[in-house]
């Protein structure tokens, strides 16, 4: 999902041109060419973005986190990312040692074809890894995958083909992992795919005191080798699961009370209107969900009826939009 607006746009509009000429110029001395011809612009693999946009730095302020409103993730800052020469890896991946608590820090990497997964290797096993607040337990209505919990790489198995590398694993819910941060990933992947260029990634963890699940992820990147055309995103994705509580100090989680209002249903929202189903998961959401915007197109069904249609039908409400 992407903003109509693209960041290079934000960023001209910001006087920020100059600064981000130099350092596309610092970057390309510093770091050696993945490919011979010059990526050009690429259309982005997402379509657009949610609802909510901050203006806020990189560095997230854990007491003002940004609400979660129903979308699984919120752009930052304009979609312009904070990222700055000082920023490189002086290899091509550099993970924060664990803190105190056993938490991870923040995880940076150039993104290029020399990081992926070389063709037909398969990710390892990484169950080994208990990252901090990890539990299992399932929620085989409320979660798609019943496991509320992901072992969630901050920067992406595809990308680096890291795989058991506890300074890259967090706790995180299926929902972040799948609808929150695997889009941008996915982006990131095919650009550098279709291109043979190279994308400076951050990812940080939030915590918010001594907890042991960080509330998010803070996910930036930018395309060294166009000045950003192809890739350029300043996000925050939600540790959050639709219907779920959770107990970030400690990782505990419980099935949240229903919100289904017990007065009669007024007439009009009996009415048909138009739905979006997702035969594979048997959600229906409405068409503005940000849950649509990710889902397979072969899974994907547009239907005009009641609610209470559906229901019958065996479809549940998506947790999100709540329809």
């Amino acid at each position: 999902m992407r903003n109509d607006k693209r960041p290079w746009d934000v960023v001209g509009r910001k006087a920020r041109a100059f600064a981000r000429a130099v350092l596309v110029a610092l970057v390309l001395v510093a770091l050696p060419a993945c490919s011979e011809d010059a990526p050009g612009p690429q259309a982005s693999g997402l379509a657009e973005a949610p609802v909510e946009t901050l203006d806020t730095s990189s560095a997230l302020d854990s007491d003002q986190l940004p609400t979660y409103n129903g979308s699984p993730y919120v752009v930052l800052n304009d979609n312009v990312p904070d990222l700055s020469e000082a920023d490189l890896p002086s290899q091509s991946e550099s993970y924060a040692p664990l803190d105190a608590l056993g938490r991870c820090g923040t995880a940076v990497a150039v993104v290029s074809p020399s990081t992926m997964p070389a063709e037909g290797e398969k990710r390892e096993s990484i169950g080994m890894v208990k990252p901090t607040g990890w539990h299992t337990v399932r929620y085989d209505d409320l979660v798609d995958g019943q496991y509320l919990y992901n072992r969630c790489h901050l920067i992406g198995w595809q990308l680096t083909a890291e795989n058991a590398n506890e300074e890259n694993l967090v706790t995180g819910t299926r929902y972040m992992n799948t609808e929150g941060m695997l889009p941008f990933e996915n982006e990131v992947a095919a650009y550098v795919d279709r291109s043979g260029g190279r994308v400076l990634m951050r990812v940080t963890p939030v915590f918010v005191g001594d907890e042991l699940v960080c509330r998010g992820v803070h996910m930036e990147a930018y395309s060294l080798d166009d000045a950003g055309m192809g890739v350029a995103f300043n996000v925050y994705c939600f540790n959050v699961q639709p219907g779920v509580g959770i107990d970030y100090a400690t990782g505990e989680s419980w099935r949240e009370e229903s919100t289904v209002s017990q007065e009669r249903v007024p007439a009009e929202e009996a009415d048909e209107r138009t739905y979006i189903l997702n035969t594979s998961s048997k959600k229906f959401h409405y068409p503005e969900c940000g849950s649509v915007d990710h889902m397979s197109e072969k899974n994907k069904q547009t239907v005009t009826t009641t609610r209470d249609d559906l229901i019958a039908q065996g479809y549940d409400p998506c947790g999100a939009c709540k329809p």
